[in-house]
Parts: structure tokens; sequence; C-alpha cells
């Protein structure tokens, strides 16, 4: 089983990603094979809404790192999918990332895995940011393990987010007991 965790951050070590490293690590401990990827720095162009993906079954759009990010996400059993929150939504590049599977919805290809919501804000908005991300990944057909919420704004902040950080563990905590149920 592969864990792959993206934090849709532009802070490539800022809140997100540690609250989404927060659950690979965990998993890590446990045995488990983990990735981690930050969209900082990536470039993902944003849907064009041509609808040419149906004939093509894969966006349209080349060179930038959606195809190499979204081949990593078709080859994980668990994705745990985190932004940072931006006006009570997830922010522009995680939702650039979640348009363009649009691509992948026709042929249910992300269908049958499982899912992770994580969403930090400063001081309020994650509960919409999570509905978001929720809404990408029931689309998809993933079944949810659930979501996690922390609270920061300056880059570690979250980790004084003793909440959120116990959600991360209880989170990664039910990841390892799907895996070892599956192979006993």
């Amino acid at each position: 089983m592969k864990v792959l965790g993206i934090s849709g951050s532009m802070r490539k070590e800022g809140n997100t990603a540690i609250l989404v490293k927060a659950i690979l690590t965990r998993c890590e401990d446990a045995g488990i094979r983990t990735k981690f990827i930050s969209l900082a720095g990536k470039k993902v162009q944003p849907c064009l809404g041509c609808d040419k993906c149906r004939e093509k079954k894969w966006c349209v759009i080349e060179n930038d790192d959606w195809g190499d990010i979204v081949k990593e996400v078709m080859d994980a059993d668990v994705l745990v999918i985190g932004s940072p929150t931006y006006y009570f939504d997830v922010n522009g590049h995680t939702k650039n990332f979640i348009d363009r599977t649009y691509s992948l919805y026709h042929d249910r290809k992300l269908a049958g895995r499982k899912g992770v919501a994580v969403a930090v804000h400063a001081n309020k908005g994650a509960s919409r940011t999570i509905q978001t991300l929720e809404g990408f990944l029931s689309t998809h057909e993933f079944s949810s393990l659930g979501s996690v919420k922390g609270t920061g704004f300056k880059e570690g902040d979250v980790l004084n987010d003793a909440e959120a950080i116990q959600k991360a563990e209880k989170t990664a905590d039910k990841i390892i007991r799907l895996v070892k149920s599956r192979h006993k």
C-alpha cells in the first residue's frame, strides 16, 4: 500500500505541509510506504473547460507538472490532500489541480481509493476548505478516512494546535489499521 500526501500550499514547508506530513510520518513509522508532494514551485495550469479530455481520456494541457503529480495519485492507495484556506476555501493552486482531474472523471480513473482532507486556516474558514476537498474526493469515488483541520498562520504555528496534531495522528492510525487488516 502507498500513501501519497499532497500539500497545495505555496509555502513548501508551511503549516499545510506540516499537517500532511504528520499523517505520513506516523504511517512511515508503522512501515507503510509514503510519498510527499508539495505543489509549491510546481506549474499547474487551470482547466480550459475545452472538454477535449473526454476523447483523449487525459487532460490535453501539456508542459506543466500536473500529469506527473496525478500519475502519483493514480499509483496511490490513499491520498492525503491538504490546502491552506484562502478566503474560506482552497487556494487557487490546489483548485487548479482539482479542476484538471475532471479529465479522469469520465472513466472513473481515481475510483476505489481512500482519501483524507486536510485544511489549515489562520483563524476561520477551514470547514469550507474541507468541504471542497471532500467534494473532490467524493466525486472521484474515494472512500473517506476523515479530515483534519488545523490553525496556524506563520510557518510552524500549526504545531501549537494540539487538537489538529492529535487528529492527524488518529487519522494516520486509521490508515495503519486499514493496511494491517488487509495483510492478515
